[in-house]
Formats: structure tokens, C-alpha cells, sequence
């Protein structure tokens, strides 16, 4: 131990930064969906906005995002339909789903659990657990230009 209490141990190397991934933000709440687009952008990854279900299904199939953060109290299609519309769209490589709501009850995180969403972040989300769900993602296979 050092004087001030601290370990003698060099301090561990920071791990090599991972490849920047493709964001797909889907939240009809503007500035809820602009906050949360500026936070992912200072870390690095690539960010697109949808502020509804037919948007981020557009967003989804063609520009193929590597994780959604999803609102689920959308209007019209709620945040439900849409995974479950993402992930047929590309069963084998559909990107990862993190629902994002104001509800966060043991029955609401189960319900997300079971309609296939990695994980059930509540508004406003805290920086450690957004930075987790995207340690959780992976790029995706893309077939030609980016």
C-alpha cells in the first residue's frame, strides 16, 4: 500500500476503444431523443433518429443499425411492434433491441424480457447503463457501402 491507502499495482491499461456502431434512437419525445443522441455521439457511434414506428422501420431495414434504444409508449405502433417487426425483418442478424420507458415495474421489465429486448432501461436513463447496452452490441454484416 502506498501512504495515501492506494494500491502499489500499476494502473491497468485502458481496453483498445471498439469499433464505433450504428444507433437507432426511436422516441416521439424530441428532446428525450436528442439528449440521448448527443450522450451516444460523445462516445464515439454513429446516430439516427425516428420518432416513430414506420421511421424506425425504415431506418431499420435499409441504414441496419447495430442497437435500438426504444421507446415503448410510441403512437400509432408501439415500441412492441416494432422489435417484433425488426427482428423479422432479419431474423439471423437483427440488431440489439433496449427498450427505453417511463415504466419499470418487475411485470414491465418482464414483458420487455419476453418480447426479446436485451434490456429495460427507465427514463431518463443513467449513463452507466446506457454505456452497458451498448457494450452489449455488436456491428452488424453489411453488404455494400456504408
Amino acid at each position: 500500500m502506498t501512504a495515501a491507502g492506494g494500491s502499489d499495482a500499476a494502473p491497468k491499461a485502458p481496453a483498445a476503444p471498439k469499433a464505433p456502431l450504428r444507433v437507432l434512437i426511436v422516441d416521439d419525445n424530441q428532446d428525450a431523443a436528442v439528449t440521448l443522441e448527443m450522450l451516444i455521439e460523445t462516445l464515439g457511434h454513429e446516430v439516427r433518429l425516428a420518432r416513430d414506428g414506420p421511421e424506425a422501420l425504415e431506418l431499420g431495414t435499409c441504414w441496419r443499425p447495430d442497437i435500438v434504444f426504444l421507446d415503448l409508449g410510441l403512437p400509432g405502433m408501439d415500441g412492441y411492434r416494432v422489435a417484433q417487426a425488426l427482428r423479422e425483418a432479419d431474423p439471423d442478424d437483427a440488431p440489439v433491441l433496449v427498450a427505453v420507458t417511463g415504466y419499470g415495474g418487475e411485470r414491465d421489465r418482464d414483458r420487455t424480457q419476453v418480447a426479446g429486448f436485451s434490456d429495460h432501461l427507465v427514463k431518463p436513463a443513467c449513463f452507466e447503463s446506457i454505456q452497458r447496452s451498448l457494450e452489449g452490441a455488436r456491428p452488424r454484416r453489411r453488404s455494400g457501402a456504408r
